[in-house]
């Protein structure tokens, strides 16, 4: 008896499916589909696939649906620095230099800040120009708006942002996107001094506003941005489909000006 039919009653109903819905949509008989939830029955390979994907399961769940199965991996995990991924890495490069003046960066779905483009390293170089400390441990974005001696006390509207930040990393959650990293990070940082106890309750599922601006402030300068998130199309590598890239875009004229006295080193 293979050990996969819980997850893949975890991964339905993560998807909100009935046992029905999910059946008609896979081509699959519900008896069989509830056989193997239960363990009465095991799936073939090809069956963990169509259920993976029709369950739209990111890549590297996949490749854990797959070993309780008894079957091997399907989907590579590459280091970003493999000479396979160099068209990404390419692409990647591309994509930053575009938003320049502005911010961009890549971060992995724990958080970490893989790769940034000038003007994120010269924008958060200027904010913390002149501090003794920094967030301690490897440059992540959720250390980073979080604690003490990040950005954190050079952001207006912390609280605002905070919140956003909580429920997104809540919502990958709740969709199984998330990983154990992940998740230690976050309850690392809602332990930092001054985080308030009522993010550690907040409720994933509420709707929150699409575009959340973030308001920076340095001495007598004001920075306001938004930012979107951009994923890589139809990846078949676990390490590229978890990177996401962020962009900052400007909120007003004082912003972009400020930004670009900055990438002409006129601060």
């Amino acid at each position: 008896m293979s050990d996969v039919g819980p997850l893949l009653k975890h991964w339905r109903s993560a998807r909100r499916l009935s046992q029905l819905a999910l059946a008609a949509e896979a081509a699959v008989s519900i008896r069989h589909l509830c056989f193997l939830e239960t363990g009465r029955a095991n799936p073939s390979r090809a069956m963990v696939l169509k259920l993976a994907e029709v369950l739209d399961v990111p890549l590297r769940e996949r490749n854990t649906l797959l070993l309780k199965a008894g079957f091997s991996p399907e989907y590579p995990e590459s280091e970003l620095d493999a000479p396979a991924l160099a068209a990404v890495r390419g692409a990647l490069d591309t994509i930053l230099a575009q938003q320049e003046p502005f911010p961009a960066l890549v971060m992995d779905r724990s958080w970490d800040i893989r790769h940034t483009n000038t003007a994120a390293r010269r924008f958060f170089a200027f904010l913390q120009a002149g501090e003794p400390k920094a967030a301690p441990g490897p440059a992540n974005v959720l250390r980073r708006m979080f604690h003490p001696d990040g950005v954190r006390r050079h952001v207006t509207n912390w609280p605002e942002v905070a919140e956003a930040l909580v429920r997104r990393v809540r919502r990958e959650a709740l969709g199984g996107v998330t990983d154990e990293r992940a998740q230690r990070i976050l309850d690392e940082v809602l332990d930092y001094p001054g985080v308030p106890a009522s993010l550690r309750s907040l409720d994933a599922a509420t709707p929150v506003l699409p575009i959340v601006p973030i308001r920076y402030a340095h001495g007598d300068r004001r920075f306001a941005y938004f930012s979107t998130v951009t994923t890589l199309g139809t990846p078949q590598d676990v390490t590229l489909q978890e990177l996401r890239i962020e962009c900052f875009f400007p909120m007003n004229e004082e912003t972009r000006e400020h930004a670009r006295r900055l990438a002409s080193g006129g601060f």
